[in-house]
C-alpha cells in the first residue's frame, strides 16, 4: 500500500507524528498503540517491507484464543510511527491521545506475501505485554468489496490466557511511559477525548492532588456540604477508596406496578444505561458492562463539572429528550453516530459513592436524598438532572406514564440496598412489548431497498442461541447500510442458532456471528416462540450479547409485598408471599418458598426454575423418561450446600417413580421420572440438575446414549 495515502490524510505542520520514510530494522517490529480517536480503538502494526502494516483492532487484543477480535486492515504507517505516543490536535485526521500500549519484534511463520494474498497469517510475538503465537485471518467479503476485515486471535500456546482477565484492562499502561491514556498530555482547555479531562484553576478548598488535571468549576446550586452533612449522619455509610467501577443493579420485568407503601416510581427512560465516576476532575463514563465511552460524550462532561464534588460515582442513564421532553431513543443513535453530544441529558437516579464514603450499603430514600442535594436546582434543566419520583403510587404514576407515550416506568424498593445484580427490589413496567435481541443473520435487499431487507435475531437460551424471528421495518436508509456493513465482516457458512427453523424461515439468510445487540419493539409473541410485528429500534453497543434472553414478565401479585411488619432499618424481603395468599402451583405441584433466590447472581428464584423447567419440559423428557437418575439438590441455593442423590426415598411426591435394581450395596430403587409433574416435584425439592444414565428401564445393562461432557 505504501505511505502515499498515510501522508495524504496529514497535515504535518500542525501534527505531531512523523511524515516517515520507508526503513528497515535489523528483526521486524511490532507496535500497539491504543488510540482515543472518536471512538477508542486498538492500532495492531507488524512491519514489513519498511513499512507498519496497520489495523484497527476496535477491542483490543485478547489472550484468551476463543475471543476472535475484528482488525480492520487500514493504511500503511511509517516505522517511526512505531514510537509515537502524544495528541493528535483537534481537526486533524484522527485527532485524539495516543499511547504506545505495547511493543517488541514478531516472527511470521512462512512467506509474509503469500500469507497476506490467501487472508491468513501466522506469526509469533515478543513484547513486553503479547507474546507467544498469533493469527490474522481476512474475512471473506462480498464480491467487489475491498477486504479489509481481519480476525487477531491468539493461538494456544503457553502464553495463552483463557477466560483469564482483560489484558488490556489489567495493563492498560504505556511501555514507554508508564502512563495511562487519560495522562497523555493534553494543552490547556481541551477535553481528552479519553477521559474528558479539562484543566482548571485551584480551588483552595478543594485543591486537587498535584498529579490529576482537574476540572474547570463553575457556579453551582447544589451543596457539596449539605450533601455531605446528611452522608455523615446515615449509619449505613462507611469510607472506602473510590472503585473503579460498580456493576449495576438491574430490575426484574414484571406484568403490572407494585402496590402498598414502601416503593418509590420513577421514569423508564429511553437510553443507555451508564455509570459516571468523578475522581479529583478526572472525568469518566461507564456502560452497564464496563465498557468506557467517555470519547462519545465530551459538551456532556462539560457540564459534570458543576457538581460540587472532589469524588463521586452515580448511576443513571444519558437521554436526547425530544419537543416534549420525553427520552427519543432514535435521536440518542442519531446524536451518536454523528458525534454530536449537545443534546444529550443525563439524568442521575442514583449515587452509590460521595467524597470518600460508600453509600451502597445505605437506603435507596437516603441515597436520593443525599444525590438531591448534590443536585440541587437540575431537577428540570440543564444537561445533568436529577431523576425525580413518586411515592407509593404505581398504578396511576404507571397508567400516566403510558398516556404520555413512555417507555414505562421503573418501581423501586425505597428501603432497598444498592446490590450488583439482578432484583426484585426494583422492577420494570413497560408499556408495550420492546427488549433487545442479538442479529444472527440477514436477508438480501429487494428492489429500490439498499443494504439488506431484513434481520434474523435471536436470544440467549442456556449455553446456545433460540432462534426469534425476523425484523423488517423500523430502519432508514442509513441504518440499512450501516448495518450491512458491520454484518459484512461476520458472516458464517452455518446457523449460529441450535432450534430447528422452518424452510420458510431458512429461505435466503445469511448466517452472521452472533455480536450485534439492537432494540427491537414488537406486538407480541407467536405459539412458535417468534416475533410479530417486529420494528427495529435502534443499536445497543452497551449490551452483552451473551445476556441478552427472552424477558418474561414476573406476575404482579409475586411482587407485592406483605403486611408482614419490619424491624426498624431492616430490608424486607422482596416478592415474600403472605401467609394469606392461595398456594403457587406449577404444573399441579405446590411450590413452598417460591420467593427464595437460587443464583444470588442472577436474582433466580425457586419458582422461576419450576416455571422454567415447565417451559423446556417437553424437550427434557425424552431424554430422561425410563432411566435411572442421580440429581444435585441445592436445598439453600446455589451458594450453599449441596449434594448428589441417586436413591427414592419416597419424600419426593407425585409423580416421581422408581426403577429397581442392584448396586454395591444390593437392592436398591433409583429414581425415575416420566412426567412433567415429576420433573417439576424434583424442583420442588430444590433439585437444580439432572445426570441421566445411558441405559434405559428394562435393558439397564446395555446403554444406547454416549455423552461427551466438553470443556469450552
Amino acid at each position: 500500500m505504501g505511505l502515499s495515502t498515510y501522508q495524504k490524510k496529514r497535515n504535518f505542520s500542525r501534527t505531531q507524528e512523523p511524515r516517515g520514510s520507508r526503513i528497515r530494522s535489523r528483526r521486524p517490529k511490532f507496535v500497539v498503540q491504543k488510540h482515543a480517536a472518536s471512538r477508542l480503538h486498538y492500532d495492531f502494526r507488524l512491519e514489513h517491507g519498511g513499512v507498519l502494516l496497520s489495523w484497527a483492532v476496535p477491542k483490543g487484543p485478547s489472550l484468551d484464543p476463543g475471543e476472535k477480535r475484528l482488525a480492520v486492515l487500514v493504511e500503511d504507517h511509517p516505522v517511526q510511527y512505531g514510537s509515537f505516543e502524544g495528541v493528535i490536535e483537534q481537526g486533524q485526521y484522527g485527532a485524539g491521545s495516543v499511547l504506545l500500549w505495547d511493543g517488541g519484534t514478531w516472527e511470521p511463520e512462512g512467506d509474509v506475501e503469500s500469507g497476506l494474498r490467501k487472508g491468513k497469517l501466522d506469526f509469533s510475538l515478543h513484547g513486553k505485554k503479547l507474546r507467544g503465537a498469533w493469527r490474522l485471518i481476512r474475512l471473506r467479503g462480498g464480491d467487489g468489496e475491498e477486504k479489509r476485515n481481519w480476525l487477531l486471535i491468539k493461538r494456544g500456546d503457553d502464553e495463552a490466557r483463557a477466560g483469564g482477565g482483560s489484558i488490556i484492562e489489567q495493563r492498560p499502561e504505556s511501555v514507554s511511559s508508564g502512563r495511562t491514556i487519560d495522562e497523555i498530555d493534553t494543552k490547556s482547555g481541551r477535553v481528552d477525548r479519553s477521559t474528558s479531562t479539562v484543566r482548571r484553576k485551584r480551588v483552595t478548598s478543594r485543591r486537587p492532588a498535584p498529579e490529576s488535571k482537574a476540572v474547570t468549576r463553575r457556579s453551582s446550586t447544589g451543596s457539596s456540604a449539605g450533601a455531605m452533612k446528611l452522608v455523615r449522619d446515615l449509619r449505613d455509610a462507611r469510607r472506602a477508596p473510590l472503585p473503579e467501577f460498580v456493576p449495576v443493579k438491574l430490575a426484574t420485568l414484571t406484568d403490572s406496578a407494585p402496590t402498598g407503601e414502601g416503593w418509590i416510581h420513577e421514569v423508564k427512560y429511553d437510553g443507555y444505561r451508564m455509570l459516571l465516576r468523578l475522581d479529583r476532575g478526572k472525568l469518566k463514563w461507564l456502560s452497564r458492562n464496563g465498557q468506557d465511552w467517555t470519547s462519545r460524550f465530551g459538551t456532556l462532561s462539560l457540564a459534570i463539572a458543576e457538581i460540587p464534588a472532589r469524588s463521586a460515582l452515580l448511576d443513571g442513564e444519558v437521554v436526547v429528550l425530544d419537543d416534549k421532553g420525553v427520552s427519543d431513543f432514535h435521536g440518542l443513535q442519531e446524536a451518536l453516530s454523528n458525534d454530536d453530544p449537545r443534546n444529550l441529558t443525563y439524568f442521575a437516579f442514583d449515587l452509590l459513592h460521595l467524597d470518600r464514603y460508600d453509600l451502597r450499603n445505605c437506603r435507596l430514600s437516603d441515597r436520593k436524598n443525599v444525590l438531591q442535594a448534590l443536585l440541587e436546582g437540575r431537577d428540570g434543566k440543564g444537561p445533568v438532572r436529577f431523576s425525580e419520583h413518586v411515592e407509593d403510587r404505581g398504578d396511576p404514576f404507571f397508567r400516566a406514564a403510558c398516556s404520555h407515550s413512555l417507555e414505562g416506568i421503573v418501581s423501586k424498593r425505597a428501603e432497598g440496598r444498592y446490590l450488583s445484580r439482578r432484583s426484585r427490589e426494583w422492577l420494570k413496567v413497560k408499556c408495550g412489548h420492546r427488549q433487545e435481541f442479538v442479529i444472527v443473520g440477514f436477508t438480501l435487499p429487494k428492489r429500490s431497498r439498499g443494504g439488506l431487507g431484513a434481520i434474523a435475531v435471536a436470544v440467549r437460551e442456556g449455553k446456545s442461541w433460540r432462534y426469534a424471528g425476523r425484523v423488517g421495518t423500523g430502519f432508514d436508509s442509513k441504518s440499512l447500510l450501516q448495518l450491512r456493513a458491520r454484518l459484512e465482516g461476520l458472516r458464517r457458512d452455518d446457523a449460529p442458532v441450535v432450534e430447528p427453523i422452518g424452510a420458510a424461515e431458512l429461505r435466503g439468510v445469511v448466517w452472521v456471528e452472533p455480536r450485534i445487540v439492537v432494540e427491537v419493539s414488537f406486538a407480541g409473541w407467536t405459539s412458535k416462540g417468534l416475533l410479530r410485528h417486529a420494528s427495529f429500534e435502534g443499536f445497543r453497543p452497551d449490551k452483552d450479547a451473551r445476556r441478552v434472553v427472552r424477558e418474561q414478565a414476573v406476575p404482579a401479585s409475586r411482587s407485592r409485598t406483605s403486611k408482614a411488619k419490619v424491624a426498624p432499618g431492616a430490608s424486607p424481603r422482596v416478592g415474600r408471599v403472605s401467609a394469606d395468599r392461595d398456594p403457587v402451583t406449577v404444573a399441579g405441584i405446590t411450590i413452598t418458598h417460591p420467593e427464595r433466590v437460587i443464583d444470588s447472581q442472577s436474582g433466580v428464584t425457586k419458582l422461576e426454575v419450576a416455571r422454567y423447567y415447565e417451559g423446556v419440559a417437553a424437550r427434557i423428557l425424552p431424554h430422561i423418561e425410563g432411566r435411572p437418575l442421580s440429581v444435585l439438590r441445592c436445598p439453600s441455593g446455589l451458594a450453599g450446600p449441596s449434594f448428589f442423590q441417586k436413591h427414592n426415598d419416597g419424600r419426593f411426591g407425585a409423580g416421581v417413580k422408581s426403577i429397581a435394581l442392584r448396586d454395591s450395596k444390593g437392592p436398591a430403587r433409583y429414581l425415575t421420572v416420566d412426567t412433567i409433574k415429576g420433573l417439576i416435584s424434583l424442583v420442588q425439592m430444590n433439585v437444580i440438575e439432572l445426570h441421566p444414565w445411558g441405559s434405559r428401564r428394562g435393558d439397564l445393562a446395555r446403554p444406547d446414549r454416549m455423552t461427551f461432557d466438553l470443556a469450552t
